[in-house]
């Protein structure tokens, strides 16, 4: 199926709309590059377009803007619609976790003199592109009396930054001729910190200089990591990509491009004829397992919470699960002309080419995919086109080479209709991933529209 380039469709003013959108996203991503940081960064926008706690409402009527936060690191937004919640609503889930560098639970160490941070990476990388580059640090600590403390180094203009160091090429002759898995062990991913020794220690000199300056600028002792949340993420802001500025490179676009445009757009919604809803969860990197994932029982409570506060009973819960419908905003694997062997190049997508739609995930025998029904996909086709989104289809690579899976299931399993839908990605789960302007704003449009239909 031909493919359409949304740059050669768009008018003038559509572009310079994707274009103003992307300066935003920019700095949004750019500045919010952990869980915790876009649940409060959204939370405060959320806010300001009028969204209120609804732990805070005893009631909730037509029209109303709800969030609620599960422990700083998830969240999930809602405008109530005219309609009965009986009728179905409507939700999109993204999640705002990405692939990363943390730290162990006693992180600090001297050898030779230079101090480092043990690290275990999350999610899945590939372990070489992390080294030599450089890395911020942000962190969440929690002292035995609760209080807390925040970390947040080597993003401002002044600040340190850190590092994991690689083997110079005059002296890799061994680590060349192993794998790239055996190459790069991530026992080995330790980030240089310190080189400088406090001279009134008998050892550990460099180690005891290092712990000396958390606890002048941050109030914190060695023994304080064990209750910590401490992420190294590559440094800087997102930029423009190429000469024609139409690309963007830049960490955690995986999955913050989806949730970045998913959120945006339930922000514009008004008076939605059925019941909207965003939701950001955490930890789909590692399998959502967890008590902020998409397999919490978050969602689940927050729809029983939104029943009893407009009027409704929890025995008609499945009835409101029967007839909504859901959109898995993950993104997706574009073309890469460099890898096409890894490809089917007849149900690929192309940058450029708008919003994704991927009928199966998973691997090989579409294990671990949602298969949704082709009713399902026709409607979603029916929006699109009828709000003359630029979508295409799209699918993680050839049969047997591999695979992934969304966060889909959570949200399939209530028996809601469900597909994956999501923003191409070149360089996906790297430091600093690619996507296209005509995408990211393909996907705020096509979100809208979903959100915005009969």
């Amino acid at each position: 199926m031909e493919r359409k380039n949304a740059w050669e469709i768009w008018n003038e003013k559509t572009k310079k709309d994707a274009f103003s959108f992307c300066e935003k996203y920019k700095d949004f991503l750019s500045v919010n590059k952990t869980e915790r940081k876009f649940v409060s960064a959204s939370i405060k926008t959320g806010e300001k377009n009028g969204f209120t706690n609804i732990d805070t409402l005893k009631k909730l009527h037509s029209g109303a803007r709800i969030y609620k936060i599960n422990k700083n690191k998830q969240a999930v937004f809602a405008v109530i619609g005219e309609k009965p919640l009986t009728e179905g609503v409507r939700i999109i889930i993204s999640h705002i976790d990405s692939p990363r560098i943390d730290f162990k639970p006693s992180p600090v160490y001297e050898d030779e003199s230079l101090a480092f941070f043990k690290t275990i990476y999350y999610g899945g990388i590939k372990k070489y592109q992390w080294l030599t580059i450089p890395l911020s640090l942000y962190g969440t600590v929690i002292l035995k009396n609760g209080e807390k403390k925040s970390i947040e180094v080597g993003d401002t203009p002044d600040d340190p930054v850190f590092t994991i160091t690689d083997l110079l090429p005059h002296l890799s002759k061994d680590q060349m001729k192993k794998t790239i898995e055996e190459g790069f062990p991530g026992e080995n991913l330790n980030i240089l910190a310190s080189s400088m020794p406090d001279i009134s220690k008998d050892k550990e000199k460099t180690k005891s200089n290092l712990l000396k300056i958390f606890k002048e600028n941050y109030g914190i002792e060695e023994e304080d990591f064990l209750s910590s949340e401490c992420q190294a993420v590559p440094a800087g802001k997102m930029r423009d990509l190429g000469i024609d500025k139409s690309m963007l490179i830049g960490y955690g676009q995986d999955d913050r491009a989806c949730a970045y445009t998913s959120f945006s757009a339930i922000v514009s919604i008004q008076k939605p004829s059925e019941t909207c809803i965003c939701i950001l969860a955490d930890q789909e990197e590692i399998g959502s397992h967890g008590g902020t994932s998409a397999y919490s029982l978050f969602f689940q409570y927050f729809i029983e919470e939104i029943l009893e506060k407009t009027g409704y009973s929890l025995s008609e819960v499945k009835r409101v699960y029967e007839k909504s419908k859901a959109i898995s905003a993950d993104v997706a694997s574009l073309l890469d002309p460099n890898y096409k062997e890894v490809h089917d190049l007849r149900n690929a997508a192309r940058m450029g080419c708008g919003i994704c739609i991927e009928k199966t995930t998973g691997a090989r025998g579409k294990y671990g995919s949602i298969e949704p029904t082709a009713e399902y996909i026709a409607n979603i086709r029916k929006i699109f086109d009828e709000n003359d989104i630029i979508w295409q289809t799209a699918e993680i690579g050839k049969v047997e080479q591999g695979g992934g899976g969304t966060v889909a299931t959570y949200l399939a399993k209530f028996g809601i209709d469900t597909i994956d839908s999501g923003i191409g990605v070149l360089s996906m789960h790297s430091p600093y991933e690619v996507t296209s302007k005509a995408d990211i704003y393909s996907g705020y449009l096509a979100y809208r529209a979903f959100y915005n239909s009969l």
